[in-house]
C-alpha cells in the first residue's frame, strides 16, 4: 500500500475553532502550508506534523497593540512576557517615549527618559542598546535583519521627535518654532514612509524623567501636535495614538488632529481618581466622533491599572524608611535576615516616612489599598483581603503584615497596590469599557515597567477573568474578547493579513486548553543587559502558539524557531511607489 505524501505542513486536528471574528466557536480541523492557513474544516489530507487540539480552543494569534519592546528588540528576540500569553503581532513605541530618532548626544537624555517613564533601569539600556543607527528610518532598518518570537510594528514616539529636531530647548519642553514643527512634520512623513505605523504622544502628568522633570512633550501646544498630524496626512496613512488628561481642551486639541490629517486617533482610558466617572465622558467623546466621521478609539484595561511592591522590585511599602534604605542595596538573602531579625524590625515598623508625594502616599502608605499576591493572582480582590484586614485578624501592626508577606518564599512575596479601574472595588468600570465598541483591549505595557508592573499578561487574564472565572459580576462572551484581541486589533493598525481562522491568511494561531488556562504570579528575573532584573508573569494553558506557520511555544516553553519580523505599515509602500511616480 502507497501512502500518499503529506499534504500540509500542520494540520491541527478537532479543535473548537473561534475564529476572530465574533462568531461561536465551531469544530474544526486547521491545515497550515506555507506559513498560511491553508484550509479550515473537515480535512482529509495530512500534515507533517499532526496536532490533536480535541477538547481544545483554536484562535487566532493575539495583536496587543500597546508596549514598549523598543529597546529590548534590540538585544533579545524573544519578545516575553507577551509571546508566553499567545500574542503573535506587538504594536511598540506607544506613549510618545522610544529612543529613534535620537543624536549621538542624546543617547542618555532618551535613556534617562524610558528609565523614569517606563521604569526601565538605564544601565540595562546602556548594556543592551547597539546604538546602531540615528533616524527612525536606520532604526527600522537596524531591525530588518533580526528574528524574533512574533511579528513586531514601530511608531515614531513623540519625546525622541521632539529632542532630535530641537536639542535642548526640545528637553526643556520650550515651545516649537514653526521650522520646527515643519521639519517635524517632514520626519513623520518621512517615519510612516519607512515603514512606522504611526506617531505617539503624551501629556500625562506621570511621565516624567528619573530626575522628576516632565516629559518633553507635556507642554506641547495644538499647533506642534496638529503639524506632526499632518505629516501622517503628507505620507497617506499612520496611526495617531495620544496618552493623557481627557478634558475638554485636550479632545479639542485631539479633534484639531484628526480632522487635519484625516487619520485615525486612540488615546489610553481608565476609571481615574479625580472624578470616578469622567470616562464615561470620553466614551460620549468616541460616539461623537464617530458621528462626525472621524476614526477615534479607546484603549482600555480589562483589569486594575496598578503596580507590584516587594524586596526584589523598584519600591516596597518601606522604601522611604531611613533603616530600610541603610540596608537596601544588600543582597536579598542579607536583607532578609536584617528584616527577620527583631532588633532590626522593631525601629522600622515604627518608623514614619516622610513624604507629601501623592503616589508616594497612595502606592506605598495605604495598606487598606495593598493586597497579598497568591500563586494565582487575584485581579478582583475584596475589602476583607486587604493587608489591613489581614493584620486585623492577626492583631498586627499594617506594616509588620505587609513585612512577613514579603519575606515569605525567601523575600519573594509580592504586594499588589491597584490603582485605576478599581475604586468601587470592583471592575464594572472595566467591563463596561471592553463592551463599548469603540474600545479595544490595550495598555499592557510590555517591556517596560519591569520592576513595578506586569500587565503583558493581559490577553490571559482577559480570558479567564472575563469570560470563565469571574464571580463578582456579569462574565463577558469568549467569542467577543477573542474578536477584540485578534481580528479588531488587527483592522485598527491594518493588518488584513492575520487576526481570523480563515484560509489565505497568516498562519497565527494558539491552541489553549481552556479549561486549564491559569495565570501564574508574576516571578522576578534577573536576565535583562547588565543583570538587569525584571518582573515576568507565566500561564498555564496554552498547548502552542503559532507564527507564520511555524510553532514558536509549546506547552509554554519556546521552541527553536524565530519566525517573527518588522513589519513595516501598508502606508510603507504606497508612500514609496508615490515617491517613485513623482520622480519620474
Amino acid at each position: 500500500m502507497t501512502v500518499s505524501a503529506p499534504q500540509f505542513d500542520i494540520v491541527i486536528r478537532g479543535g473548537v475553532v473561534i475564529d476572530g471574528t465574533g462568531a461561536a466557536g465551531f469544530a474544526a480541523d486547521v491545515a497550515v502550508k506555507d506559513g498560511t492557513i491553508a484550509a479550515v474544516g473537515e480535512i482529509e489530507g495530512r500534515g507533517r506534523e499532526e496536532i490533536d487540539a480535541a477538547g481544545r480552543l483554536v484562535t487566532p494569534g493575539f495583536i496587543d497593540i500597546h508596549s514598549h519592546y523598543d529597546g529590548q528588540v534590540t538585544w533579545e528576540p524573544r519578545l516575553q512576557p507577551s509571546s508566553y500569553h499567545g500574542v503573535t503581532t506587538v504594536l511598540m513605541g506607544n506613549c510618545g517615549v522610544g529612543f529613534a530618532p535620537c543624536r549621538p548626544q542624546d543617547r542618555d537624555l532618551l535613556m534617562r527618559l524610558m528609565e523614569g517613564v517606563e521604569d526601565i533601569p538605564q544601565v540595562v539600556m546602556s548594556e543592551g542598546l547597539p546604538w546602531n543607527w540615528e533616524s527612525f528610518p536606520e532604526y527600522l532598518d537596524s531591525l530588518e535583519g533580526r528574528r524574533f518570537d512574533m511579528d513586531v510594528c514601530a511608531q515614531l514616539p513623540h519625546a525622541a521627535l521632539r529632542v532630535y529636531v530641537m536639542g535642548e530647548r526640545g528637553a526643556r519642553g520650550e515651545p516649537a518654532t514653526p521650522d520646527d514643527v515643519a521639519r517635524m512634520r517632514a520626519l513623520a512623513a518621512e517615519a510612516i514612509g519607512a515603514g512606522a505605523f504611526g506617531f505617539t504622544t503624551s501629556q500625562s502628568i506621570t511621565h516624567r524623567t528619573k530626575s522628576g522633570e516632565p516629559i518633553p512633550t507635556r507642554n506641547a501646544t495644538s499647533e506642534e501636535l496638529v503639524g506632526i498630524a499632518l505629516g501622517l496626512k503628507d505620507a497617506g496613512g499612520g496611526l495617531l495614538e495620544y496618552v493623557g488628561a481627557l478634558d475638554a481642551p485636550a479632545m479639542r486639541m485631539l479633534w484639531a488632529m484628526m480632522e487635519a490629517s484625516g487619520r485615525p486617533l486612540s488615546f489610553s482610558l481608565v476609571q481615574a481618581p479625580a472624578n470616578r466617572d469622567t470616562w464615561r465622558d470620553s466614551l460620549a467623546d468616541l460616539e461623537r466622533a464617530k458621528a462626525a466621521g472621524h476614526q477615534m478609539r479607546a484603549q482600555v484595561c480589562g483589569r486594575p491599572v496598578g503596580i507590584f511592591l516587594g524586596l526584589e522590585l523598584t519600591m516596597n511599602p518601606f522604601s522611604l524608611h531611613r533603616a530600610y534604605r541603610a540596608i537596601q542595596d544588600l543582597p536579598l538573602a542579607e536583607r532578609v535576615s536584617r528584616l527577620s531579625d527583631p532588633v532590626f524590625r522593631r525601629p522600622l515598623l515604627a518608623d514614619e516616612p516622610g513624604t507629601d508625594e501623592v503616589f508616594d502616599r497612595a502606592s506605598l502608605l495605604d495598606f487598606n489599598n495593598m493586597f497579598p499576591v497568591a500563586p494565582i493572582p487575584d485581579y478582583e480582590p475584596r475589602d476583607e483581603d486587604s493587608i489591613a484586614a489581614l493584620a486585623r485578624r492577626r492583631r498586627v501592626s499594617p506594616q509588620e503584615a505587609a513585612l512577613d508577606h514579603m519575606l515569605s518564599d525567601g523575600g519573594r512575596g509580592l504586594i499588589y497596590v491597584p490603582f485605576l479601574n478599581y475604586f468601587d472595588r470592583d471592575l464594572e468600570a472595566a467591563r463596561e469599557m471592553l463592551e463599548h465598541p469603540l474600545c479595544l483591549p490595550g495598555l499592557g505595557d510590555g517591556g517596560a515597567h519591569v520592576g513595578l508592573i506586569s500587565d503583558g499578561s493581559l490577553t490571559t487574564s482577559n480570558l479567564t477573568l472575563w469570560t470563565r472565572d469571574r464571580v463578582r459580576g456579569p462574565k463577558l462572551d469568549i467569542a467577543q474578547i477573542i474578536r477584540l484581541q485578534t481580528s479588531e486589533c488587527a483592522r485598527w493598525i491594518g493588518l488584513g493579513d492575520r487576526g481570523r481562522v480563515a484560509a489565505g491568511l497568516r498562519a497565527d494561531l494558539n491552541v489553549i486548553d481552556y479549561d486549564g488556562l491559569t495565570l501564574r504570579a508574576p516571578e522576578v528575573r534577573n536576565d535583562l543587559p547588565g543583570g538587569g532584573r525584571r518582573l515576568v508573569q507565566r500561564a498555564d494553558g496554552y498547548v502552542l502558539t503559532m507564527v507564520a506557520g511555524q510553532v514558536t511555544y509549546r506547552h509554554g516553553q519556546p521552541t527553536q524557531s524565530l519566525p517573527g519580523r518588522l513589519v513595516r505599515s501598508p502606508a510603507a509602500k504606497g508612500f514609496r511607489e508615490g515617491a517613485r511616480q513623482c520622480l519620474h
